[in-house]
């Protein structure tokens, strides 16, 4: 997930510091990948197994019994609380870890975060992979979903800090990338797994989430802490040595001075949630919010998540759903690619819009085919509609590996003002788990009374997103952080508006004051009203 917080390393009026790309650099992004691979193996893994008739007979019989039987819809045989509350449970834990993940990167650092969120993934990794029971079950998933709430506050505050300012986008791409990668090795591992007789196969499964957990902690253990967390608990001097270090240069006074600065003035903002919800930057807060919102809406966490289950609930069969979701894991992976290639150059709105429309006609298309061919009792989808089935998924989800999913992160990182940004970077990572966690809850009662009908409500909402885009998100392409408010904001049609100089509520006391001395009184104390 891409990050913010305290990454002020870019000087004013887009000049960069000098700045080589270090061993340690290298290191810090074999580190997001495990963290971002930690989270997308999660995100594949679940899906798969639930899809495994071994592990529904062991803690959904009533699941097992639905899909064994041929009695009941289509669209519902895996139509379960329970199983929507294995998947979903990691998000709502992660939800709830956010708030203590926030405080942490404050006052212990990014790289102590970290190895909170490793030892998380590995205890839970240890529950689920030794599961006896459902309880068993689901308390390991929270507290992977605990794992998630600190890595995805702290990996990407650690890559935005650490990084020289020239490759900080890609890098924040990059973690994306390693999140589908992720996604991809997990329907890959599904696949194999599936074929293990004796039933344990989805024990492999879930135990296998331990590798990029371990790797994660090991990393944490070795890597210093970013010169911005340092020098925010006042550790100077050892900032100033890792800055030097990580820059591989002496010459690191200006970027010093200015991380020494940004640390100054993120302490005088005493209250900043409260200071997020004032008029200049409402603006900011509001794209943030619908960016987390939209992406959820687009419909692709409930294609990730129950891909195999929605292939078998097609007639694909067990084995040709896990192969189909491969298929489409790895149109994922490429598709994020291009992301990484073009998002400069052609800019973010333009990708928007063109994923808008391609999602927009993919789903409509979906919609039609299964409405005619998928009633709630046929065995099978003719091969022909099943393949044009696959080939509309991953033409979904190539549009959305290079729009929505980089840059519903990409773009609140990069405009919130450096007062705001950590409080701003809560708020994105709570409001993008709490929808994941409503969408994964959801989807699968959704799809059951809704049936076909489930890519219409969800293109519907790229319709709406794709207006949101066209009318209300400005261009952020090639902008400076420091030069949004100025670029960016004080341009737009509409948030111009809230970009006064200053806010009301900053001179609210001032106006008090001078209104308490023309009635005589001081700091507007009104003695009568006191009788």
């Amino acid at each position: 997930m891409a990050g913010g917080g305290l990454s002020a390393s870019a000087p004013a009026a887009g000049v960069e510091f000098e700045a080589k790309i270090t061993p340690i650099v290298i290191i810090s992004c074999i580190m997001a990948a495990t963290g971002g691979l930690m989270f997308g193996y999660d995100v594949g893994v679940s899906g798969g197994v639930t899809a495994m008739p071994d592990f529904l007979e062991k803690f959904f019989p009533v699941v097992y019994r639905k899909t064994q039987e041929d009695l009941d819809s289509n669209y519902c045989k895996y139509d379960n609380q329970g199983l929507q509350l294995f998947t979903s449970s990691l998000y709502l834990a992660g939800l709830t870890a956010t708030f203590f993940a926030s405080y942490t990167t404050r006052v212990l650092g990014r790289r102590l975060t970290m190895l909170i969120a490793g030892i998380f993934f590995i205890v839970g990794v240890v529950l689920n992979a030794g599961a006896q029971d459902l309880a068993m079950l689901i308390i390991g998933r929270i507290l992977l979903g605990c794992g998630v709430g600190f890595a995805n506050q702290a990996v990407p505050l650690f890559l935005s800090e650490i990084a020289p300012t020239r490759i900080r986008g890609g890098l924040n791409i990059l973690f994306q990338l390693n999140v589908t990668i992720g996604i991809l090795f997990a329907n890959l591992v599904n696949y194999g797994t599936a074929k293990i007789k004796g039933g344990w196969g989805w024990r492999l499964s879930l135990g296998l989430a331990g590798i990029p957990a371990l790797l994660l902690t090991i990393g944490a253990l070795f890597v210093v802490d970013t010169p911005n967390s340092l020098i925010e608990r006042g550790r100077l001097e050892q900032g100033k040595a890792v800055l030097r270090k990580i820059r591989g240069t002496d010459n690191i006074e200006p970027e010093y001075l200015e991380l020494v600065e940004a640390s100054r003035i993120a302490k005088e903002v005493k209250h900043p949630f409260r200071n997020l919800l004032k008029r200049r930057n409402r603006p900011q807060l509001i794209i943030a919010v619908a960016l987390q919102i939209f992406q959820q809406f687009t419909g692709i966490n409930a294609i990730m998540f129950y891909a195999p289950v929605l292939f078998d609930t097609l007639g694909f069969g067990s084995d040709a759903s896990l192969y189909s979701t491969v298929i489409t894991g790895a149109v994922n992976v490429v598709s994020t690619m291009v992301s990484i290639y073009s998002v400069d150059k052609l800019g973010r709105r333009v990708l928007l819009l063109e994923a808008g429309i391609q999602m927009f006609l993919s789903q409509i298309v979906m919609a039609i085919i299964l409405g005619i061919k998928v009633t709630d009792n046929s065995n099978d989808l003719h091969s022909a509609y099943a393949i044009a089935v696959v080939i509309m998924i991953c033409t979904f989800i190539s549009a959305f590996a290079w729009s929505w999913g980089p840059l519903g992160w990409l773009i609140p990182s990069e405009t919130f003002p450096l007062e705001t940004r950590s409080a701003g970077q809560s708020v994105t990572v709570c409001v993008n788990l709490l929808f994941t966690f409503v969408i994964a809850q959801a989807f699968l009662s959704m799809l059951c009374h809704l049936k076909y009908g489930i890519f219409i409500f969800f293109s519907g909402w790229v319709l709406i997103m794709s207006f949101f885009v066209l009318f209300l998100l400005p261009e952020t392409k090639n902008i400076p952080i420091e030069e949004m408010t100025e670029r960016v904001w004080k341009r737009h049609w509409l948030w111009k508006r809230f970009m006064d100089d200053y806010d009301y509520e900053d001179v609210l006391p001032a106006i008090n004051d001078i209104e308490a001395k023309k009635n005589g009184h001081t700091n507007g104390f009104d003695p009568a009203s006191q009788l």
